[in-house]
């Protein structure tokens, strides 16, 4: 009896593969689902076993006839965890905007949700930081699907144990140097042993009572530009920027959300203006072009935010959008 019932609709995905105790349980189930896809795996060239989980990645991609596309971390790159997650990610967006891939799917699970959780606690953090990791986002242009985040890392291993199927444990995963390390081996773990249900049923409120707050926004959209009406509330508009940068691969950082709330009009990442105009937001990319004077006198009229203003002349010279 299949255990594990996830539900995708994309018919081309790419797996996010490591070769530990997530991944490779996601890979099987993957196969239990009659879910198509393919695994990519980068070697960070910081531990021997690597190498292994490498060869282990192309024998199950050759068996089970996938693809695999490997990337190995340059050795002379300093290395911590920032750089080897940009790393990762564009080595995965290379790979998915050359070969046309619908969706990225990662493994992350139960226990991943709750360090993220307490990690965005700590530090402070509203409703859309703390439930951040969601089970379908949008990423540079393609989803990211985490399909397990219903499941704890030890229901994962269990299946795996069961159906003896090999797997690697990253040593480094202990090291407590690592925030997440941290998070994981003195919090998430022991929580989720003794509370599981309750803390995965905690998730699915939150998350019903953050799309409440977001329901019935009315949006417009055009190419780049988005045009929110929302109900005037500056918490739900600076929910609503988040969740539309995120979108855009921009995470803004909580100093940044004050500036928005401050101002109502801003560059951000020296590529996207935003704007909060009365019971509007306008989101767009930023751009230098010379308007005229009677483009300038239109927008002046109707109330335009003057960083939004070069996007919408680029699109009336287009001929995609009339103001």
């Amino acid at each position: 009896m299949n255990r594990f019932k996830i539900d995708i609709k994309t018919t081309k995905n790419l797996l996010g593969f490591s070769a530990g105790i997530d991944s490779t349980a996601l890979f099987f189930i993957l196969l239990e689902n009659n879910i198509p896809f393919d695994i990519a795996i980068v070697d960070y060239n910081q531990r021997k076993q690597s190498k292994e989980e490498v060869i282990y990645a192309t024998q199950l991609a050759h068996k089970y006839e996938k693809k695999c596309f490997i990337s190995t971390y340059p050795i002379n790159n300093k290395f911590n965890e920032k750089d080897a997650r940009d790393y990762r990610h564009n080595f995965f967006k290379e790979i998915i905007n050359k070969n046309n891939y619908e969706a990225l799917l990662t493994a992350h699970q139960l226990n991943d949700k709750l360090e993220w959780f307490l990690m965005q606690f700590t530090k402070g953090a509203g409703l859309p930081e703390l439930i951040g990791m969601k089970k379908e986002s949008y990423k540079d242009g393609y989803k990211v699907l985490k399909p397990l985040l219903s499941y704890t890392k030890r229901a994962l291993q269990e299946y795996l144990d069961g159906q003896k199927i090999k797997y690697f444990i990253d040593e480094t995963n202990y090291d407590e140097k690592y925030k997440r390390n941290y998070f994981r081996n003195n919090y998430s773990d022991k929580l989720l042993n003794e509370f599981e249900s309750g803390i995965e049923k905690s998730f699915s409120y939150l998350e019903i009572d953050n799309n409440s707050l977001l329901a019935n926004i009315e949006e417009f959209k055009i190419k780049e530009l988005s045009i929110y009406e929302y109900n005037d509330d500056i918490n739900i508009a600076l929910r609503i920027i988040d969740k539309e940068l995120k979108k855009r691969g921009v995470i803004i950082s909580h100093a940044t959300r004050d500036e928005i709330k401050e101002k109502k009009e801003l560059v951000i990442s020296h590529k996207i203006a935003v704007s909060i105009s009365e019971n509007k937001i306008y989101i767009a990319p930023t751009i230098d072009l010379a308007m005229n004077k009677n483009f300038k006198e239109k927008c002046r009229k109707e109330k335009i935010p003057k960083n939004i203003r070069a996007y919408i002349f680029k699109l009336e010279q287009e001929q995609t959008f009339i103001l």
